[in-house]
């Protein structure tokens, strides 16, 4: 079964003959001539069958072959530069490996319901195919990203007993006789404790949010990566966010032009995307907003729309910077210039995609965290280890989050994040 070569390596093997193995996804013939589109995972191909080059047995395989359906193919691989990867296959040979009866995904339209009740079909098609490679390379410049700068990958846990984020957007269960664990929202508070050994560490997975929201913003179990450095402070922390999504855009620019040419994606804002970012307190963003339409009252987090309409003034991501104190999470730095707020940001991206980040310096005092778990009503048992963090050597250091599938519908230029990832989790959809 491994003899065979995979249509990415064809342009290769220009004038020889080789074996393909892949899904029909559409065929045309015209009684003498027949032209079978191939897909196997690595690109997409033009095969010609000529009725009078090949035996019988041969164009009748042809002629059943439906949408879908699995075929190896055998052929001398010609160039032609009107051809996907400008080559083609002419058949010499053609075999049906698995029948394809009534594919329900057709050409014609279908609704976003039909689709994703099908996802694990739909998932062929040539613009999903595009979005899960632009993510996988996503991915990967991620991983490289830190390994070339020394990062060390700790793996948090997905089962935890300490709240990161809001308590009302945790997914809980009965763990054994020690009570309710809760599916993890964050890994940071756990880096933190490795920060203190490692210096720089980042943790990668899943993430869990049981927030009742159908925007095309949030599902409830998305990917996250999440770095945290000890010594640096929120300015550090801010030029590093600038650095990686910089990295991370331009490497998708770099390696997956034709996947977002196949998405039909305008490139030049992606362009755009170099340091430095715009920077505007949340305060100054306030007045930015209501000189654009939009009343926030000082206190209050921005929302979706507002994130919208500040993003959309600015060419390139913008950090909005020392939200107040009461908007964000316990764990945040005092702003030592304005009590009233901490020393945080949220990362915006352009056109529309809002917050793809979020960071903070963390607080490192020992009195100040406590008073602000216990403002919080948060079990100061379930964080007497996160205290211990102060108690023993305590140190600046900050870190952010970067949510995958809000990035991946960023770059891809689609307008929902259920589209960027597999198989998408949200309130109505479990299955399949």
């Amino acid at each position: 079964m491994t003899d065979h070569t995979r249509i990415s390596d064809l342009p290769k093997l220009v004038g020889q003959t080789a074996t393909l193995r892949g899904w029909v996804m559409t065929t045309r013939s015209s009684g003498k001539i027949g032209f079978i589109m191939l897909r196997d995972g690595s690109g997409y191909l033009q095969a010609v069958i000529s009725r009078g080059e090949v035996i019988d047995e041969i164009w009748e395989r042809f002629e059943q072959l439906t949408q879908e359906t699995s075929v190896a193919i055998s052929g001398e691989v010609r160039a032609d530069r009107r051809s996907p990867g400008g080559v083609e296959l002419g058949v010499r040979d053609l075999e049906i490996l698995g029948k394809s009866e009534d594919f329900p995904i057709t050409p014609k339209e279908h609704g976003t319901t039909f689709l994703f009740q099908h996802r694990h079909l739909w998932l062929r098609s040539r613009r999903q195919v595009a979005i899960m490679k632009v993510r996988h390379e996503l991915v990967q410049a991620i991983r490289d990203f830190f390994y070339q700068r020394d990062f060390i990958l700790v793996d948090t846990p997905i089962l935890t007993g300490s709240i990161g984020e809001s308590a009302g957007t945790l997914f809980e269960t009965q763990y054994f006789d020690l009570g309710k664990a809760y599916l993890a929202q964050t890994g940071q508070l756990y880096l933190e404790a490795a920060a203190a050994a490692l210096g720089r560490v980042y943790c990668f997975g899943p993430t869990f949010r049981a927030e009742k929201s159908k925007t095309r913003r949030h599902l409830t179990e998305f990917w996250m990566v999440e770095p945290e450095v000890a010594w640096f402070d929120s300015e550090d922390n801010m030029k590093l966010q600038e650095e990686f999504v910089s990295y991370i855009v331009g490497r998708c620019l770099d390696r997956r032009r034709e996947e977002l040419k196949e998405l039909e994606r305008d490139t030049a804002p992606l362009e755009r995307v170099v340091p430095p970012f715009h920077r505007i307190s949340y305060t100054d963003a306030l007045e930015r907003l209501r000189a654009l339409g939009a009343e926030v009252p000082w206190g209050k987090d921005l929302g979706g729309d507002e994130e919208t309409l500040l993003a959309n003034s600015f060419d390139r991501p913008v950090f909005v910077y020392n939200y107040p104190k009461e908007a964000k999470a316990f764990y945040m730095k005092e702003n030592p210039a304005d009590p009233r707020t901490v020393l945080n940001n949220d990362c915006l991206a352009p056109e529309g995609y809002g917050e793809i980040i979020g960071g903070s310096q963390r607080e490192d005092d020992y009195d100040r965290l406590l008073c602000r778990i216990r403002e919080e009503n948060l079990p100061e048992e379930a964080y007497g280890w996160y205290l211990d963090l102060r108690k023993y050597g305590t140190f600046v250091h900050s870190g952010f989050g970067l949510g995958i599938e809000r990035t991946v519908a960023w770059i891809c230029g689609i307008p929902h994040v259920r589209e960027a990832i597999a198989f998408p989790r949200q309130m109505h959809r479990l299955f399949p």
